[in-house]
């Protein structure tokens, strides 16, 4: 057998995914890909094997009868493939620990305290999987995972693990320093915008019933771009605690009024119910709990200086300014 005559894996998997959801779209987000690069594969797939793997009907696609076929072969082999290196891999998967969580929270949250955790336990290999694909605990290799979601996981661990709230911050420095000093000040300061944060629970929550979502302005995908992007005074940003309380602390941002917006979503420890009592799992859980607790000690403590610090410098004169030479 010449292995050489073998498709590009890739190429194999695109439309392994692909005939499996019958979606490009749903092929791409699996395997954390454009739609465009999926269907870049399965057309340089066709164009080797010499047919026509999917009939498509403008955005809808279905397998050939052929396709069909070749599907049922490949998805064989794959998982032959995948049973091989499971079992080469079981021999150190005892020591790794393997975590699922959001980028943002991975990023603003569990990178800046994650060594720690490194330090105390050096008999696991930690894996931090950044991605905003949802984890799978039946198919992805993963032991915990922390969710950013409404907590109904049926057939799962689950436990509250942090209580999210929204409030508005920008850099100390925006806008000259003349930060906003009411929620009515809004108005005339750029409002930065993000798909995961929505301003208008919060106008409610200031009593500005009748403001309606911002429509102008960048639109951020991600919430920790966004929260860069007010840290680089661009605009005020309404951010989550989890991820803004870092920045708050180390005074790159300043929190705006005391006003919590509400989040329909919180944060969950999530691990199947047999992986609870491992070693591994239980030492990351005890963990993260116990910097969950510090993190609202902190957070308490830094908007108490922050709220300190605004209210000196508004009772704070200006300095009298030079008259101009004439």
């Amino acid at each position: 057998m010449d292995l050489r005559q073998l498709p590009a894996l890739n190429a194999i998997k695109a439309f392994e995914a692909a005939a499996r959801h019958e979606s490009f779209s749903r092929a791409a987000d699996e395997l954390f890909v454009t739609h465009g690069a999926v269907s870049h594969q399965i057309r340089a797939l066709e164009a080797e094997l010499g047919v026509v793997l999917f009939t498509r009907a403008g955005k809808r696609i279905q397998l050939t009868e052929i396709g069909r076929r070749y599907a049922s072969q490949v998805r064989a082999a794959l998982m032959t493939l995948a049973d091989a290196t499971r079992e080469i891999r079981a021999g150190d998967r005892e020591r790794r620990l393997v975590v699922s969580m959001l980028s943002s929270f991975a990023a603003r949250w569990v990178t800046p305290r994650i060594g720690g955790f490194i330090e105390a336990h050096p008999q696991w290999d930690l894996e931090l999987l950044s991605t905003n694909a949802l984890a799978d605990f039946s198919r992805d290799d993963i032991d915990v995972a922390i969710r950013f979601g409404f907590g109904v996981y049926p057939g799962l661990h689950a436990e509250l693990l942090l209580e999210e709230i929204f409030f508005p911050a920008c850099a100390p420095d925006f806008n000259g320093g003349a930060l906003p000093q009411t929620p009515a000040d809004l108005a005339h300061v750029p409002l930065l915008r993000s798909d995961e944060e929505l301003w208008r629970p919060w106008f409610d929550a200031a009593g500005l019933g009748d403001w309606p979502e911002p429509k102008r302005g960048v639109l951020y995908q991600d919430s920790s771009n966004l929260l860069q992007a007010a840290i680089d005074g661009q605009g005020v940003a309404l951010t989550r605690r989890s991820l803004a309380m870092h920045e708050i602390a180390a005074g790159r941002l300043v929190r705006l009024f005391d006003i919590d917006g509400p989040s329909p979503w919180q944060y969950f420890f999530i691990c199947s119910p047999q992986m609870i009592q491992t070693g591994r799992v239980k030492a990351f859980r005890d963990w993260v709990f116990a910097e969950v607790a510090r993190f609202r000690l902190l957070f308490e403590h830094a908007c108490a200086e922050n709220q300190s610090s605004a209210s000196l410098a508004q009772l704070t004169p200006a300095p009298p300014t030079t008259p101009p030479q004439r």
